[in-house]
């Protein structure tokens, strides 16, 4: 059984090693390697609106890829959700008006087996809890409403998916729009004893969720990964802080493999520095007081 960590405090100061001498060079050498892969790498067909997207998805799953137009993930027909979705966020989509929420929670038909259906949440005492959020695509009603496929949803415990996976995700938004794009890689810890099953489909509510970020925009290069336990948290974000390498440990996942240079994957995935990713003090009394309460 895997087992979390929450004793990742503050790891370094500041830019060390391979990754702070790579700066722009680093960022073309990854250009070019995304070109040449174009041309002779592995990689998923995709119909995404952005052809990138097929190039930075985790390696090593037990699902089904599904392409929706501003993301992917891997559908676990075992567990009735994704092991993982990704997709890049850009604080250019961050900055526009958001349309009204959608709230169309339905089945997904790209799902050849049969996702998971909206009423196996009803009177379950768990949340239909987004993997990626709605906020990260409330710029278009297209992109929200995909966001409320079923394929996109797990069981989170009320006060997880209200307090600190809300702040993750809050915070998540406001390093976007710092950075300008990051690369995010999100699911549930299937390989954790579950906490139980729901609904006429079984649906696995997971003992806990990570979500994996990457920044190449400049000044700074850096990766970090979260792992959180699917409940109520009092304790600040930090505590949940892992590299990329502890995450892939927990999952089996393969993160970004191939869509980077192989020196700097390793350099970026062996390190998690929070100095590089600054909290919000406010956010974390609002959890407290408030959010970890209704």
């Amino acid at each position: 059984m895997a087992k979390f960590r929450s004793n990742h405090q503050r790891r370094g100061k500041g830019s060390t090693g391979m990754v702070a001498k790579v700066g722009i060079f680093s960022a073309l050498i990854a250009g070019l390697f995304f070109i040449f892969n174009l041309f002779t790498g592995e990689h998923f067909e995709t119909n995404s609106a952005d052809p990138e997207l097929s190039y930075f998805l985790p390696k090593g799953g037990r699902g089904v890829v599904v392409e929706q137009t501003t993301y992917a993930l891997s559908y676990n027909e075992a567990h009735e959700q994704a092991e993982w979705v990704a997709y890049k966020l850009s604080g250019a989509t961050l900055r526009e008006p958001y349309v009204e929420r959608t709230d169309d929670f339905r089945p997904d038909p790209a799902i050849a087996t049969g996702s998971a259906h909206p009423n196996d949440y009803r009177h379950s005492g768990y949340d239909r809890g987004h993997l990626i959020p709605a906020a990260d695509r409330a710029y278009s009603k297209l992109a929200m409403s995909e966001t409320f496929l079923m394929s996109n949803i797990s069981p989170q415990a009320r006060q997880f998916n209200g307090g600190i996976w809300r702040e993750l995700e809050e915070l998540t938004r406001e390093w976007a729009k710092d950075a300008g794009e990051l690369y995010v890689v999100t699911g549930p810890l299937l390989d954790m004893e579950p906490k139980g099953v729901i609904g006429n489909n079984e649906v696995t509510i997971p003992g806990g969720y990570f979500k994996v970020l990457l920044d190449l925009e400049e000044p700074q290069l850096k990766a970090i990964g979260f792992v959180l336990p699917n409940t109520i948290s009092y304790e600040p974000l930090y505590k949940f802080v892992a590299t990329v390498d502890e995450v892939e440990a927990m999952t089996g996942l393969d993160f970004f493999a191939g869509f980077l240079p192989e020196e700097v994957e390793t350099e970026l995935e062996a390190k998690a520095d929070i100095d590089l990713w600054p909290l919000d003090k406010d956010k974390f009394r609002k959890r407290i007081e408030n959010w970890n309460n209704r």
